[in-house]
């Protein structure tokens, strides 16, 4: 994943938030702001905007090195239907990612799945990998109303 300031997907709509993809995920993934809030995020993106943050967070997915444990617990999280293409792709061995090419119906599904899925690996390395020796500005963000 790139540093802050990076090229990501802004957030088309959300009252010019400019929110990055990067920025509401690790967000999403550290508590600092709910899987319903990154949802509305999602929601108010238009089509093309959407393919691309699902393609951008299978990307971090992918660079989390998600397990189908993680799968598991992820969809667990998501709320999504365990039956869902998303959360049958994500619990494959090994994950498939062709999340933007599902069809539009599917993509808050998909969604959801992801952004469960990164949580529960990214928090799995930042507690092993990255555990008091982490440089990583996204694994270390400033609570909401703190400047970093």
């Amino acid at each position: 994943m790139g540093g802050w300031g990076g090229v990501g997907i802004m957030g088309e709509g959300r009252r010019g938030s400019g929110d990055s993809a990067e920025q509401v995920v690790n967000e999403v993934a550290q508590g600092l702001r709910t899987l319903e809030e990154g949802v509305a995020w999602f929601s108010a993106l238009s089509l093309v905007g959407r393919r691309a943050v699902l393609q951008e967070v299978a990307g971090y997915a992918m660079q989390a090195h998600v397990t189908a444990a993680d799968g598991s617990v992820g969809v667990a999280r998501s709320g999504v239907k365990p039956t869902a293409n998303a959360c049958v792709m994500i619990c494959m061995d090994p994950p498939r990612y062709g999340f933007a090419a599902l069809p539009a119906e599917e993509h808050l599904n998909a969604f959801r799945v992801l952004v469960s899925v990164f949580s529960v690996a990214d928090t799995r390395r930042r507690q092993t990998y990255c555990k008091d020796t982490c440089g990583h500005p996204w694994h270390n963000l400033p609570a909401p109303g703190e400047k970093s």
